[in-house]
């Protein structure tokens, strides 16, 4: 019996790291043995308090029921309050928050509630794949933005200014941007507040990196009126290592929060109530948390760097996040082709840059989620199994 999936899934295949991890699935169980310096899944572990909050309070035989769409006071107000400390922004814990499993939930969730059929969506290339995929999966059309280094990876606002806006909704933005590590700045926030409002816009703002090895954590909502037109998206992922704990949040003015929640509720029934709890508890860790966290990534990215010089790759040293990017010397068609290369002869994946959009098809990228050691590692094999430097 044939039975034919949805129109919604035209288009859209399968995501990249499902597909290469299964590949490198099936090198390891040959017996080779991949290093895998792709994904951004932090390998350090959350706070010792965080963990055992999550502990002592599994072990209470009250907090295994649903539990509530818009998430425990606990949570809200700790989220509340990071945002107050870190980035000078109030919030309102009661309307204009919203815990989620995940942000990247949060990106379906946005998409799902504002986009209909034959809506347009303005998309970053290079970009996270999320975005193109949740806008064609809502019924709505990407409209990709070229994101250039020559730019400094910030939109081209001239140039989105000559097309066609009348069917645009939805702006996804990302800073510190992924893929390229740039990072965010007053102006370029002050502009997107202003494009968004002169285009009755909705600027969604995805901001997961700007704790790790940045020094000014910024968020979109601290521009003056910027809640009239903006939203935005953050995570425990990576700030506190817990990828896998799947902990987001959406803020923005209690309309926005109200209208996604409508969508939302109808999607999950809530988080489980110890995992929210030791998500405030993460939220209350002070800066010498961040400090140590930030050590161990900076004696990484100089790895990282020397195993780029060893590509002949060029980079920015000022770049941010939790990963490099890089631009593929000029003996290479593309990312794709050095990627390649280096996984099949010297058992080491890295990222092509072209998987986040065409703009990224002359650049790699590598994550900082290895251990030192790991990473010496891929630069012997490299040294040794590749043709660089030959």
């Amino acid at each position: 019996m044939k039975i034919e999936i949805a129109n919604r899934l035209n288009g859209i295949g399968e995501y990249y790291f499902s597909q290469k991890l299964r590949e490198i699935e099936g090198l390891n169980k040959q017996g080779e043995t991949v290093i895998n310096l792709g994904i951004g899944s932090p390998d350090l572990a959350p706070d010792a308090a965080v963990v055992g909050t999550l502990q002592n309070e599994s072990r209470k035989p009250n907090v295994h029921a649903y539990q509530s769409y818009k998430g425990v006071a606990a949570l809200r107000n700790s989220i509340a309050a990071w945002y107050q400390k870190w980035y000078g922004v109030t919030l309102d814990p009661v309307t204009e928050v919203l815990p989620l499993i995940g942000s990247k939930e949060g990106i379906m969730h946005i998409c799902m509630t504002y986009l209909n059929e034959g809506d347009e969506a303005l998309v970053p290339n290079p970009g996270y794949p999320t975005y193109s995929s949740a806008v064609k999966l809502s019924g709505g059309k990407p409209v990709y933005y070229h994101l250039k280094e020559e730019n400094e990876w910030a939109p081209d606002f001239d140039a989105l200014e000559k097309i066609d806006l009348s069917k645009v909704k939805l702006m996804w933005v990302n800073y510190p941007h992924m893929p390229t590590g740039q990072q965010a700045s007053k102006e370029l926030f002050e502009k997107l507040v202003v494009f968004g409002k002169k285009h009755q816009i909705l600027i969604c703002h995805d901001n997961p990196y700007s704790f790790i090895l940045n020094d000014h954590p910024m968020s979109l909502l601290a521009v003056e009126g910027a809640k009239e037109v903006v939203i935005e998206l953050n995570s425990l992922s990576k700030s506190h290592n817990m990828a896998g704990w799947r902990v987001g949040m959406l803020c923005g003015a209690k309309e926005r929060i109200d209208e996604v929640l409508r969508f939302k509720s109808n999607m999950d029934s809530g988080m489980y109530l110890p995992v929210q709890l030791a998500a405030a508890k993460a939220l209350e860790l002070n800066d010498d948390w961040h400090d140590a966290l930030n050590a161990q990534y900076k004696k990484r990215r100089e790895k990282v760097f020397e195993l780029l010089d060893l590509l002949q790759c060029r980079f920015s040293k000022e770049q941010v996040g939790m990963f490099v990017w890089a631009k593929v010397p000029s003996n290479y068609k593309d990312g794709y082709e050095l990627s390649d290369e280096v996984l099949y002869n010297a058992r080491v994946f890295i990222t092509p840059g072209g998987i986040f959009g065409s703009e990224g098809n002359g650049y790699i990228r590598i994550s900082l989620c290895s251990t030192v050691e790991n990473l010496d590692a891929a630069i012997n094999r490299i040294r040794i199994k590749t043709k660089v430097n030959k």
